[in-house]
């Protein structure tokens, strides 16, 4: 049965009682959005976890414990309206934020006494040191070897063509050597030495100082290491062991101590990778003065290291690489208006594009100025620029080409050389003279210009006739008196192609010695030429029985052509094809009178293009020799591991050795970082699609950003080399071990240095173990960067990899 209801009598309302209202009751906070302001206290955990786990869930912001990347104050997510929007939605932080780099520092007040001067510049103190320690190291023992070591042979010489004004070619850009000139002329040095390799130096020569001063470019790389290091938000720790890395790296010592370009390019790659660190924390103020400067000096340095070598492209690779993102972000950024987008835009284009290569430019302006004397590269560049240089006789050649001139003819493709043969036959194919594109002036460039063998010979009694357009001659090699000659044989090389040769004599010959001159144009008489003058008309020379034209290539021959360019007869018939043009260089002919200077003008962006492609061209043919062993040389495969090292000079007791090898602790750390920073990234990219939080968004976007710049760095600076079909060397890894360094400074600030799990005392243990390791490895191997004297097997424990080449 129902139980019966029971009545509760709660009394009468009391009149005079207000009525209750919610405020009466418990109330409970609740912020306006899913990102309000942080909170210090940790949420309870979830019924489901354990409360270690659900604390890693958390976002920790200030309080106890709190690290070096942790967000200002004030929430970069305040204020935020996800505007209905899932909680997973990405919030947008807010304008101006500094999310990786070193945070915005407050101006300091001015010093009002020498003491307070130093307390606010204490934070100097450390790269200046460091900075001595680096002055002791390049210039320690710099003059010991008074011999040209390694590439001083290349390099002092061409800084000695610089003090004799003479033009010379080489297949890096002008800077680095223009300072190597430079150094020269203030160390007293008359540029009369040839830097022939491991010969003495003479007392005339001050060697020592012209390597003190391009050393200084390494002194400059160990405060350039502090203060990127600084811009890149690292510890104290971090930075004091970056510093210790450049200054103590055995590799970049020794490079440093001679004549070389090396010392500059690391130079600039280490001012151009600070540049742009420093242009990074300025992004907050965009459009400020300093912003200007810092994006400025950027453009400045990478012209800069471009202009030293070419392998500087690679740093300007990764230049090239940041702004790309930074204009994405700011893409997507829709508060910002499309007039600050447009400004952002022309911005890096003027600072990062338009200003390196006006620097690029300049130093080849520079190069053309002061090399104004005939030398030994003037076959590089083209006949209207050598007719320019003061000793060249150009200017002294007939202008109008005649029957029975002798001529040289030099190709008009970039990188175009002169029509060349010599006594050596093709191995392959017709077996007959080679023909070939040479760089450099030889009197086997010289040919002969003679009429078809159905003419009457020629007679240099008779009346004058001038070569004209739509002629068909014979070119008669002077040295041999062969005659230019094609057939149906094909190209050693360009297998479509046929062959060109030499073949017969004066008496002998067929219808394949025929050449139909084809006038392209005249840079003074227009399309409508008259006469064929020297210089200044292009030629094409078709082969009158096959139809083909004589090509010049970049294709190189093998060691039996010795590595020149290839001349064939290309079957096509493309009359922009300027590898077939050719023009008339030297001519010499008696019964002519000497042309007009005012002819011969050369333009200097056509001169400028006209080198670097021969530059190209020349660095390409820089392949290894299969048949000729090159103990030098090292694989890409070999450098981060130091599988090889290099010796920069005889080995013999009574000489002073020098072996070019990275510090091991700093380049075995330095490859093991790049994988563990790999390992890292895809481990924290797992957990965070868990959602565990492991780092707050500053920190993690600070993870990002310097594992960015080293890693992309590391890897566009090393990755080319594989492809490369160029002998290489060990000196090449040189910049990217900078890279590498940073990678390896990065993981151990992340994850010792500045990280919450450790005490103090832990992290001043774990940064002397690794400044102890640092500096006892190079302490170890010192003597393989300022000099081992005596019998190398008396230096024992050097040999920490049998495949290192350092004892006989």
């Amino acid at each position: 049965m129902r139980p019966s209801a029971v009545a509760v009598d709660f009394g009468a309302p009391d009149s005079d009682t207000p009525p209750r209202s919610s405020s009466d009751f418990e109330e409970i906070s609740y912020p306006s959005n899913h990102w309000a302001s942080s909170r210090t206290e940790e949420e309870l955990p979830l019924h489901y976890m354990s409360e270690e786990k659900a604390r890693r869930r958390v976002v920790r912001s200030g309080g106890e414990g709190a690290g070096i990347y942790d967000a200002p104050e004030k929430s970069p997510y305040e204020g935020y309206d996800d505007e209905g929007k899932d909680v997973y939605n990405k919030p947008r932080p807010m304008q101006n934020r500094i999310g990786s780099g070193r945070l915005p520092q407050p101006p300091p007040p001015p010093a009002t006494s020498i003491q307070e001067f130093l307390l606010q510049n204490l934070e100097h103190i450390p790269p200046i040191v460091y900075t001595l320690l680096s002055c002791w190291t390049r210039f320690h023992k710099i003059g010991w070897s008074n011999v040209v070591v390694w590439d001083e042979a290349h390099f002092g010489k061409f800084g000695s063509h610089y003090l004799k004004r003479e033009f010379y070619f080489d297949v890096h850009p002008p800077l680095g050597k223009m300072l190597v000139g430079l150094a020269g002329a203030l160390a007293g040095y008359d540029g009369t030495f040839d830097f022939k390799s491991g010969v003495e130096y003479p007392e005339n020569v001050p060697y020592v100082a012209m390597r003190v001063m391009l050393a200084t470019f390494g002194v400059g790389m160990v405060p350039l290491g502090w203060y990127t290091a600084v811009e890149l938000g690292m510890s104290q720790w971090a930075c004091h062991l970056v510093a210790l890395m450049v200054l103590f790296d055995i590799g970049w010592l020794c490079i440093s101590r001679f004549i070389l370009l090396d010392s500059m390019l690391l130079y600039f790659t280490f001012l151009t990778v600070f540049c742009l660190t420093k242009f990074h924390n300025q992004q907050y103020q965009s459009f400020s003065i300093d912003w200007w400067i810092w994006l400025f000096m950027t453009g400045f340095s990478i012209g800069c290291v471009t202009s030293v070598k070419m392998v500087g492209l690679f740093v300007t690779a990764l230049v090239g690489l940041y702004t790309i993102e930074d204009l994405w972000d700011k893409f997507g950024d829709l508060k910002m208006s499309a007039r600050d987008q447009a400004r952002h835009w022309g911005a890096r284009i003027l600072c990062l594009i338009v200003v390196p290569v006006l620097v690029f430019m300049a130093s080849f302006k520079i190069h053309f100025m002061v090399l104004n004397h005939s030398g030994p590269g003037d076959a590089q560049m083209s006949s209207l620029f050598q007719a320019n240089l003061v000793g060249n006789d150009f200017a002294k050649n007939p202008l109008e080409v005649a029957y029975g001139s002798k001529i040289t003819l030099k190709n008009m493709g970039w990188g175009g050389g002169l029509l060349h043969s010599h006594v050596q036959t093709y191995p392959v194919g017709s077996n007959q003279q080679q023909v070939t594109c040479y760089h450099y002036k030889d009197e086997n460039n010289n040919w002969v210009v003679l009429p078809r063998w159905d003419q009457p010979e020629y007679n240099p009694n008779d009346e004058l006739k001038y070569l004209a357009d739509g002629d068909v001659i014979r070119l008669s090699h002077t040295p041999t008196s062969r005659n230019l000659h094609s057939h149906t044989v094909l190209a050693p090389v360009s297998k479509l192609n046929y062959e060109v040769s030499c073949y017969g004599n004066n008496t002998v010959g067929d219808v394949g010695d025929y050449w139909k001159v084809e006038v392209v144009d005249d840079i003074k008489q227009g399309k409508h030429v008259k006469r064929i003058h020297s210089l200044t008309t292009r030629l094409r020379f078709r082969h009158e029985q096959l139809g083909c034209y004589l090509r010049a290539s970049n294709a190189v021959l093998p060691q039996w052509g010795f590595k020149q360019i290839e001349v064939s007869c290309v079957k096509d018939n493309n009359p922009k094809d300027t590898h077939t043009y050719w023009n008339v260089e030297s001519h010499w002919n008696d019964r002519l009178p000497a042309g007009d200077a005012k002819f011969y003008r050369s333009p200097f962006l056509r001169d400028f293009w006209h080198l670097n492609v021969a530059m190209m061209t020349s660095n390409n043919a820089l392949v290894p020799d299969p048949d000729k062993e090159d103990i030098l040389a090292s694989k890409p495969f070999d450098w981060p591991f130091l599988h090889l090292g290099l010796r920069m000079c005889g080995w013999g007791d009574n000489q002073i050795k020098y072996y070019l090898l990275g510090t091991p602790v700093i380049a075995w750390g330095g490859s093991v970082s790049l994988i563990v920073g790999l390992l890292s990234f895809g481990l924290y990219l797992l957990r965070r699609q868990r959602k565990y939080i492991d780092m707050e968004p500053r920190e993690w976007e600070h993870f990002l950003y310097v594992g960015k710049i080293a890693f992309f760095g590391w890897a566009l600076h090393y990755l080319p080399f594989l492809i490369m079909g160029r002998v290489t060397y060990v000196h090449h890894y040189l910049p990217t071990l900078y890279f590498s360094v940073l990678m390896l400074a990065h993981l151990l600030d992340h994850f010792i240095f500045s990280s919450r799990r450790y005490t103090t005392k832990t992290k001043s243990i774990a940064f002397g173990i690794c400044t102890l390791a640092i500096v006892v490895t190079f302490w170890w191997f010192k003597g393989l960067a300022f000099g081992v004297m005596g019998p190398i097997n008396e230096h024992k424990g050097l040999l920490w990899r049998k495949s290192w080449n350092i004892y006989d």
